[in-house]
């Protein structure tokens, strides 16, 4: 059985995120995306509304389940005995960093490889930072993002500008 991780912040998930979890559900039997829980990083979302956005998002692709996790991926992949990263690349430069990392990462547990993915030329330029900086400037994110989560943002939103 093919096991695999697809980690990230999903901070929110976009339309990118989903293409690389359809694309890489489709080549191994179970896909688990994990939700990175980064103390040293300032979230929109908490690690359990991201978690639940993925659920609500990938509930018609019945091999994928989703997870949290912190520490090294690798200590992860062992929890979860998985023995392949799956990480999507939108330019040369995202290739230059992953590499350093896979190589690090199998380096840290020969049993796990990674598998690159490039990611569909429509999403090439989408990331969650970008999507949150035009939502932040009330811009629509609804073509960079799945239904539900543009209502989702703007109801974060809203809390974080009622709280200043």
């Amino acid at each position: 059985m093919i096991r695999a991780i697809y980690p990230g912040s999903f901070d929110p998930v976009t339309l990118g995120h989903m293409d690389i979890i359809r694309r890489a559900s489709k080549t191994v039997d179970e896909l688990i995306v994990g939700v990175l829980n980064n103390g040293g990083k300032t979230p929109l979302f908490t690690t359990g509304e991201r978690v639940r956005m993925l659920e609500e998002v990938t509930r018609d692709i019945p091999n994928v389940r989703i997870m949290s996790f912190s520490g090294l991926l690798v200590d992860f992949a062992r929890h979860t005995e998985s023995n392949l990263i799956v990480r999507g690349l939108r330019a040369i430069s995202d290739f230059d960093y992953e590499l350093q990392m896979a190589q690090t990462n199998r380096k840290m547990n020969p049993d796990v490889d990674t598998m690159f993915l490039a990611t569909s030329l429509e999403y090439a330029y989408l990331s969650s930072t970008t999507v949150k900086e035009v939502a932040f400037c009330d811009g629509d994110i609804r073509e960079f993002v799945p239904a539900p989560v543009p209502e989702l943002v703007r109801e974060k939103l809203r809390e974080l500008q009622a709280q200043s």
